[in-house]
C-alpha cells in the first residue's frame, strides 16, 4: 500500500473514532442532531457518488430519499399509538379517519380508496425492505431509459429534476393516503429485536454513525476496484470507453443505483431519528442543497462530501440561531459556497488531497537530496 493510501485510510479511521465518542461528551439534545448531520453526510456521499465518481449530476436526490423515509414511516405509523386508537380491532391511521367520508369502515382495507396500499406496511420488515428496493426499482428503470438512449449532461439533471417535482404533487395530492403537506406524524419507535431506538438515547445514535462508517468504508472500497475505474474512465471520456468495448450503460445504471440505495437508507435513518416524514424532502430545494454539500467538501472525494454535508448543516443551524443572523444565515451559506466555487473548486477534499501529494511527494526528494549531497560523499 503506497504512502498516500495509507494517510488517506488513517483520515477515514479518525473520522470513524471521532463520530463513535461523540456521546461521551454530548448530552441526548445534541446527539440526537448530530444524528441528523452524520445521515445528511449519507447524503453526500450518494451524491458523491453519482456525481463525483459516475459524472451524472442527479437534482433528483431528493426522490431516492423521500421514498426511502416514507417507506419506514408508513410501518412506522401504523406502529403508533395514535394508529391502534381508533377503535378497529387493526391499526388505522388517525389522518385516515379524519378524511374519511361519513360512515366509512374504520378499517385499513377499505376506509377509503387506497387505504389497502397500508395493509403490507403493517410488518416493520416490509417497510424496511421496501425502503430499499423503491429507490433502487425506480433508478434502474430511469437509468436504463436514459443511459440506454445515450442521454447525458444537463439534460439528465432536467429530467431528474422534473421526476422530483412531479412525485411530490403526487404525494400531496394523495391526502387520504399520504397526509398531503402534513406528511406522516406521530410515528412508533423502530424496533430490532425487542430494543426500541428511542430517538434520544446512545444505540439510536450508534446505529446512524455504524451505518455512515460501513457506507464510507464501502463506497470508498467500491470506487477502488476494477469497476469504479472504468467508471471514472467513463466520466472522463464516454466516447473513448465505448470504443474500447466497456458497457458504458450498465457501468453507470449500477453506480447510479448504489447512489440511490444510499440515499434511501438514508431516508429510512432520518425517519428513526426525526420522528416524521414530509414531502420537503422532494423539494428542488432540499435535492439542490445535497449538490452544495458535495461540491462544498468535495464531489471527486467520498469523505470530502460527507464531512462538507456535515460541516454546512451545523454552520447552518448555529448562524440560523444566532442572534442577529437569524435572517441572513441563508446568505451567509450563499456565501460561503461561492467562496469554496471561486478558490476551492475542488472543495475541501481537494485541499486534503493536495497537502496529501505534498506530504507524499517532499518525502522521497528529500532522500534523494541526502543520497546525492556532494558534501557528504566528500566527506566519505
Amino acid at each position: 500500500m503506497s504512502a498516500k493510501r495509507r494517510i488517506e485510510w488513517a483520515v477515514y479511521a479518525l473520522f470513524v473514532v471521532a463520530i463513535m465518542i461523540a456521546p461521551l461528551i454530548m448530552e441526548p439534545f445534541w446527539l440526537n442532531r448530530v444524528a441528523k448531520y452524520l445521515v445528511y453526510g449519507m447524503l453526500g456521499v450518494a451524491v458523491a457518488l453519482s456525481w463525483g465518481y459516475a459524472g451524472i449530476l442527479n437534482l433528483g436526490q431528493g426522490l431516492f430519499f423521500g421514498a426511502g423515509a416514507y417507506m419506514l414511516a408508513m410501518s412506522l405509523k401504523l406502529a403508533s399509538p395514535t394508529s391502534l386508537q381508533q377503535g378497529s380491532d387493526r391499526p388505522v391511521p388517525d389522518f385516515m379517519l379524519w378524511n374519511a367520508e361519513p360512515g366509512a369502515p374504520t378499517e385499513l382495507c377499505c376506509i377509503n380508496k387506497a387505504s389497502f396500499l397500508w395493509l403490507p406496511f403493517q410488518n416493520q420488515w416490509f417497510g424496511t425492505a421496501i425502503g430499499l428496493i423503491l429507490p433502487v426499482a425506480t433508478a434502474a428503470v430511469l437509468d436504463t431509459i436514459l443511459f440506454r438512449k445515450r442521454i447525458s449532461g444537463v439534460f439528465v439533471s432536467i429530467i431528474t429534476l422534473a421526476l422530483v417535482l412531479l412525485v411530490r404533487l403526487v404525494v400531496i395530492d394523495a391526502q387520504p393516503v399520504t397526509n398531503g403537506f402534513n406528511g406522516l406524524t406521530d410515528l412508533g419507535w423502530f424496533k430490532v429485536l425487542g430494543l426500541e431506538f428511542d430517538p434520544y438515547i446512545v444505540p439510536t445514535y450508534y446505529l446512524v454513525a455504524v451505518s455512515l462508517s460501513l457506507v464510507l468504508v464501502g463506497a470508498r472500497l467500491l470506487v477502488d476496484t476494477r469497476a469504479g475505474i472504468i467508471l471514472q474512465a467513463v466520466r472522463d471520456d464516454q466516447n473513448r470507453a465505448r470504443y474500447l468495448g466497456f458497457d458504458v450503460p450498465a457501468y453507470q445504471t449500477f453506480f447510479f443505483c448504489v447512489s440511490a440505495a444510499i440515499a434511501g437508507f438514508a431516508g429510512m435513518l432520518y425517519v428513526v431519528v426525526s420522528e416524521f416524514a414530509s414531502p420537503t424532502f422532494m423539494d428542488l430545494t432540499f435535492s439542490i442543497t445535497m449538490v452544495v454539500w458535495a461540491a462544498v467538501g468535495g464531489r471527486s472525494s467520498i469523505l470530502g462530501a460527507c464531512i462538507g454535508a456535515i460541516l454546512i448543516n451545523t454552520i447552518s443551524a448555529t448562524v440560523s440561531e444566532t442572534e442577529g443572523f437569524a435572517e441572513a444565515w441563508k446568505a451567509i451559506i450563499g456565501l460561503i459556497f461561492v467562496l469554496v466555487v471561486l478558490y476551492l473548486p475542488r472543495g475541501l477534499g481537494g485541499l486534503a488531497h493536495d497537502l496529501v501529494d505534498r506530504i507524499v511527494t517532499r518525502k522521497p526528494a528529500s532522500r534523494e537530496l541526502r543520497v546525492s549531497d556532494p558534501s557528504s560523499q566528500l566527506a566519505e
